[in-house]
């Protein structure tokens, strides 16, 4: 692990990309620029003096974890690796327990080994957790019975209550938000590497509701056939408790939206003298902050964590060219993924001519699919939702564009929990709108449920599978 100094020191923003531009940023760059999504703190003194403390506090991810994770991607890119990226919509302080945190782990660990059977390279686990905890909004003001309040913009900003109170922006949430993180990424990092994420323990990873459910066989049978597998290894003499098998790595990622936070945990790493972004390995730029010229491109461009960009309907050939360039500009191997989020109708539409100018531009990146940010409904009783077969319309739409192409679909990016939920219609047990109120308890986003998530897996993984035999022909 590398080690880290504290950020000093403000320099003029500037958006060329050369590398003398390059070198010219420091993590405060983005004040100069102009910034969308950005709370109103009230009381700018007590902003301050939480950010001097963040600056101080230990980094959350080290450069060297952020590298790695980099080397991973840049296997996605060549087709070489499948990426996994899931959690929730935005993490809740009121759920910063360990069970919901072992859950929610545990269905990205069933999912990922599904998706490695079906696309037989290794998959990069990447959770959207420990420090999502900030969400764009389509509107500053939410209006109630007729009184309008500022709207929630996730628990480390204000809160979700429907008061005066809550609703006003606080930045002592950025510290809840940085302790909360750091005791996430404690316990993930001992599920990873302490024995839970041994494939010997593959049958125990099971939730009783998804024993329930009509995929229980489906998943015994991989289970059986991977105990098999570790059986034959050492009948063959072959090491079946090899680091491989016995732990895993796993990443943290968000988006970053909140940038005096960010900036905070932005730490010089001492072996290479580079900038990162020190609050997550991963940080992404929404679809709604990925102006050019705005203060999160700003902001990304500099830190050396790989990267992520949202590609939505109306994004343009242009605009996403000139972004590769200004977050990519040395063309660096893992550094850039680009995450559609095009819904079921449009990504067939728009999709295409952004894979093939990049395509044709020659740019290395990885492509994630997100299925979920293009497919939010609202039922008659104002109650948000997803369909999944919406959902799993897109990911066939997103898989079908890449094979038209001659393309590797890199992964797939979702919102989804351990927990027993009901906020996503359909799936094995066929939900419908009548059942959401039976457990609907995001405060933002509706997310998939452990046996959905598990049934994505699956699903996606016969398209892998599918596709591999396909070009082997």
């Amino acid at each position: 692990m590398s080690a880290v100094l504290s950020a000093t020191g403000p320099t003029r923003p500037t958006l060329e990309h050369s590398a003398s531009v390059q070198a010219a940023w420091t993590p405060d760059t983005w004040r100069s620029s102009p910034i969308s999504q950005a709370p109103s703190y009230p009381d700018q003194d007590a902003l301050e003096t939480v950010e001097a403390r963040l600056r101080g506090y230990p980094p959350l991810v080290f450069a060297g974890e952020a590298r790695r994770l980099k080397q991973q991607l840049a296997l996605a890119a060549e087709g070489r690796a499948f990426v996994l990226q899931g959690g929730a919509c935005a993490e809740s302080f009121g759920e910063f327990k360990a069970d919901i945190i072992r859950d929610t782990f545990r269905v990205l660990l069933q999912m990922a080994v599904v998706l490695t059977f079906g696309a037989k390279v290794p998959v990069v686990k990447l959770g959207r957790m420990a420090g999502q905890y900030a969400k764009p909004r389509s509107s500053g003001m939410e209006t109630i019975a007729g009184e309008s309040l500022p709207s929630y913009r996730g628990d480390i900003i204000n809160g979700p209550d429907f008061t005066s109170a809550d609703r006003v922006p606080d930045p002592a949430r950025m510290e809840t938000g940085y302790f909360q993180s750091a005791g996430t990424l404690n316990l993930l990092r001992a599920f990873a590497g302490g024995g839970y994420a041994n494939l010997h323990q593959v049958h125990r990873w099971n939730l009783g509701f998804v024993e329930r459910s009509p995929l229980a066989a489906r998943y015994r049978d991989l289970a059986e056939r991977i105990d098999e597998t570790l059986e034959f290894m050492g009948a063959c003499g072959l090491s079946a408790n090899a680091p491989q098998v016995n732990e895993t790595e796993f990443h943290t990622s968000h988006e970053a939206l909140l940038l005096p936070y960010e900036q905070a945990l932005t730490r010089i790493d001492s072996t290479t003298g580079d900038w990162y972004g020190c609050s997550a390995h991963f940080l992404w730029i929404g679809d709604r902050t990925r102006q050019p010229d705005g203060a999160h491109v700003e902001y990304l461009r500099g830190v050396r964590n790989p990267i992520g960009l949202k590609v939505g309907p109306t994004t343009t050939t242009d605009d996403l060219l000139r972004l590769i360039d200004l977050l990519n500009p040395h063309e660096e191997a893992g550094r850039l993924t680009l995450i559609s989020r095009m819904g079921a109708e449009g990504v067939a539409r728009h999709l295409p001519p952004l894979l093939r100018a990049v395509q044709k531009a020659g740019r290395k990146v990885v492509w994630l699919c997100d299925p979920m940010h293009g497919n939010t409904i609202s039922t008659a009783s104002k109650i948000k939702t997803r369909s999944f077969d919406a959902i799993l319309s897109e990911l066939r739409g997103f898989f079908d564009v890449f094979a038209a192409q001659g393309a590797w679909p890199g992964g797939i990016h979702v919102e989804m929990t351990g927990q027993d939920v009901t906020e996503c219609v359909g799936g094995a047990h066929r939900l419908t709108e009548a059942d959401l109120g039976n457990r609907y308890e995001t405060f933002c986003d509706p997310r998939l449920n452990a046996e959905q998530s598990l049934e994505m897996a699956f699903l996606v993984a016969e398209e892998l599978t599918a596709r591999r035999r396909a070009h082997a022909r």
